[in-house]
């Protein structure tokens, strides 16, 4: 999806408040028609061009003849239920294939996020992208509902969740037991902490815009980092600096990217805060440096 109008950055700012607390889309909506913007384009409906159409959220077809997917479900001792599910792709062929974990932002496994397995697939790699909401019943089908369901789940089992998907992925009969991880917003902290914690265990990390580890727990990572940042991405990057030092302190090999006039979430093709080029840039540095790490 294209931006197709100018969005004030007053809207962008309410909508990452919506993304990220438990403001309502009604609430959303309230708030952006009282705010007063420039052109002929009112504040409501800046808003409403900022909410996901999943119309536009595929670049491979599920049924596309390079891949092989499937639903899993995994044990997941210590997580919120001891059970997830998650949409495992493959490339068609004998393999083995070297494995990525896909984790989702703050509201389940979504259109976008199982396309974002198949692409990697596609690629190459034998992908997992896991559910979190498995614990309640699964992603509803609508990204307000599902940030409503994570927020009430433990943050702390959900990693757990995640690191259990990872291992399993791992030990996938058709993997080669070398495993990266990718994940956006929420998911990029994710994959920041499973950096931490499963140490040499994962040999390569691409956090999107996510939340950075405690400063004192970076020295536990081993594996290769590679770190997207948007622009415009206020909270997540006023935490950037300290990681960077962090990482460098510590002898970790990473690189670090911002993407000029982005904005948080620019990777989501499903919103106008999609930055076609910046996406295709930063996929394009992900792929590589899996190819490179993994293969």
């Amino acid at each position: 999806m294209s931006d197709q109008m100018n969005i004030d950055p007053q809207v962008y700012k309410l909508y990452d408040e919506f993304c990220h607390s438990n403001m309502s889309r009604r609430d959303f909506l309230a708030r952006a028609a009282t705010l007063s913007v420039i052109g002929s384009v009112s504040a409501t409906a800046m808003a409403q061009a900022l909410l996901p159409n999943y119309a536009f959220a595929q670049e491979v077809n599920p049924k596309d003849e390079r891949i092989v997917s499937e639903y899993v479900t995994y044990d997941s001792p210590g997580g919120n239920s001891g059970k997830i599910k998650g949409l495992l792709v493959r490339p068609a062929g004998k393999g083995p294939f070297p494995a990525v974990l896909v984790v989702h932002e703050n509201r389940g496994l979504n259109p976008y996020i199982e396309d974002v397995a198949r692409r990697l697939a596609v690629a190459g790699f034998i992908a997992l992208a896991p559910d979190a909401l498995s614990a309640v019943g699964g992603y509803p089908g609508d990204d307000e509902e599902g940030k409503v369901m994570q927020a009430k789940l433990d943050q702390n089992k959900i990693q757990t969740d995640m690191q259990n998907g990872a291992y399993y992925l791992k030990n996938y009969s058709l993997s080669n037991s070398k495993l990266g991880a990718v994940g956006f917003c929420f998911g990029g902290g994710v994959v920041n902490e499973l950096a931490v914690a499963m140490g040499s265990d994962l040999q390569a990390a691409v956090p999107f815009y996510g939340k950075a580890p405690k400063s004192e727990e970076v020295k536990k990572i081993k594996a290769k980092m590679l770190i997207h940042y948007a622009e415009k991405d206020d909270f997540f990057n006023s935490l950037k600096d300290a990681y960077e030092a962090a990482l460098k302190k510590n002898n970790i090999d990473y690189k670090m990217y911002s993407y000029d006039g982005t904005q948080h979430g620019f990777h989501n093709y499903s919103t106008p805060r999609y930055n076609k080029e910046a996406a295709s840039l930063a996929w394009e540095r992900t792929i590589e440096f899996f190819k490179k790490t993994l293969s």
